[in-house]
């Protein structure tokens, strides 16, 4: 007989917070299947019950690490407000979000950090998702005039270069309080007004006088 869905998800829920005061405890080691197993007081085969593999328990982590910063994508995106903003808060309430976990457990920050390195498999889909949402809002600033004479693709490179201190957990851990969010809020607005093929082309231009100067 099928276990209950309701059944499953608390499983489920049980051993990702078991998961969770393992990292706490003892920082970015690769947590097995026998010590999750102890912790849960079940036998090992019966964790294959709520995660089929430790493939599918690490990519439950990391869904579960980054829920909160997709339901922003997903609410910011889907936002009814001026386009400015709608790019400033993408970054914004991302980062602050961020920024107050890190507060909170600096070191189980860290060391999800470093999990994140490990998993790095994992962890890309979520990069790769982030774009799919950012793309979706420059594709609107362009439809307002902004990134003239740039793609989709290379307008999100650049932008990403741009604000890579304010989403890269790594930067947030170095820099902590050089990076003011009232700052981000100048960064947008100078991408917004700056960023097309033109300033790219003047860019190259600019890079290709200094290598003559030098």
């Amino acid at each position: 007989m099928a276990r209950p869905q309701t059944d499953i998800e608390a499983g489920q829920k049980m051993i990702l917070d078991i998961v969770e005061q393992l990292i706490r405890k003892r920082g970015a080691v690769e947590v097995t299947l026998q010590e999750i197993a102890r912790e849960a007081n079940m036998s090992q085969s019966n964790i294959y019950r709520f995660f089929e593999n430790k493939e599918i328990l690490w990519e439950a982590i990391a869904e579960n690490w980054f829920s909160d910063k997709v339901k922003i994508m997903e609410d910011v995106t889907a936002s009814d407000v001026p386009v400015e903003i709608k790019l400033y808060e993408f970054f914004a309430r991302r980062f602050i979000l961020m920024r107050e976990s890190f507060m909170k457990e600096p070191e189980l920050f860290r060391s999800y950090c470093e999990l994140g390195d490990q998993h790095y498999d994992v962890v890309i889909g979520y990069v790769d998702l982030g774009d799919h949402y950012l793309a979706m809002i420059i594709s609107e600033a362009m439809d307002h005039g902004y990134f003239k004479g740039l793609t989709i693709d290379a307008a999100v490179s650049f932008v990403n270069l741009m604000v890579h201190p304010y989403v890269n957990p790594d930067a947030l851990i170095q820099m902590q309080d050089k990076l003011p969010v009232e700052k981000l809020k100048t960064i947008i607005s100078v991408i917004l007004t700056g960023l097309s093929a033109d300033s790219e082309a003047l860019n190259h231009k600019n890079k290709a006088d200094l290598h003559l100067v030098s």
